[in-house]
């Protein structure tokens, strides 16, 4: 028996779950194949690249809320709450967790990070800054050098929204930093440049379920390959009259 393994060793659905297949979010094709197959996770940093609706924001965010995060964003130690939109997938999940390895984590959600720095300039600790005071994408990398520190579990959900093409370079240093301390990454994104870090695991996430595959072979990389070649073979469709 490994005691070694990473943080989150399989993410599969909970026995006695009873969430129907005919309902939100157990309709979308990503969902129900993990709910169906279960996914094991690696050490180190898995992608999960998709379009908009495709489904992984809602998984990063249930294996986040199933491992005991905020599903709002934060660690478990912080609960902070504003309004509840999450889906109830966490609570169809069951984590097996990695004999002898770290129980911290910490959930970096882009479109909630505003509410939890508000959340931290009434909880946060001395290792805290003002994260008001920076713009958006400082603030995100002033998190990644004061939360992302130790060998523990991270889940990102689109993190490239708030960063320059820079930042992003940054943010894959901390990623790979990370792994090689011996931590855990389940990421969801749409940035072929963040999506290129070497040694990650990329999971391509549509209509299809969920299937491995090769940044060179992600839909999203020949998109975007091919709009910068010639946008306009691009714009002159978006641009029409009707």
């Amino acid at each position: 028996m490994k005691f070694d393994q990473p943080p989150v060793v399989r993410i599969s659905r909970d026995p006695d779950d009873d969430l129907p297949p005919t309902e939100w979010p157990a309709t979308i094709p990503a969902v129900a194949q993990l709910l169906a197959r279960g996914l094991d996770l690696p050490p180190g940093v898995t992608f999960l690249v998709g379009e908009n609706g495709s489904g992984k924001s809602t998984l990063v965010e249930a294996v986040a809320a199933a491992y005991g995060l905020s599903p709002e964003g934060g660690s478990a130690h912080g609960r902070h709450e504003t309004r509840t939109t999450e889906s109830p997938l966490h609570a169809s999940l069951r984590i097996q967790r990695g004999i002898g390895s770290a129980r911290w984590g910490f959930f970096l959600r882009a479109e909630t990070m505003h509410g939890w720095y508000t959340y931290m300039d009434e909880h946060g600790g001395p290792n805290d800054a003002d994260y008001h005071a920076m713009s958006h994408g400082e603030s995100f990398l002033e998190v990644l050098r004061r939360k992302f520190s130790s060998p523990s579990f991270y889940c990102l959900d689109e993190p490239e929204a708030a960063l320059s093409f820079g930042s992003t370079l940054t943010l894959i240093r901390a990623l790979h930093d990370i792994a090689a301390a011996g931590g855990q990454v389940l990421c969801a994104t749409h940035s072929p440049v963040l999506a290129a870090m070497p040694g990650a695991r990329i999971i391509e996430v549509g209509d299809w379920g969920l299937r491995e595959t090769t940044w060179d072979e992600l839909e999203l990389v020949h998109h975007w390959k091919a709009y910068l070649d010639a946008p306009m073979r691009y714009l002159r469709h978006t641009l029409a009259d009707d």
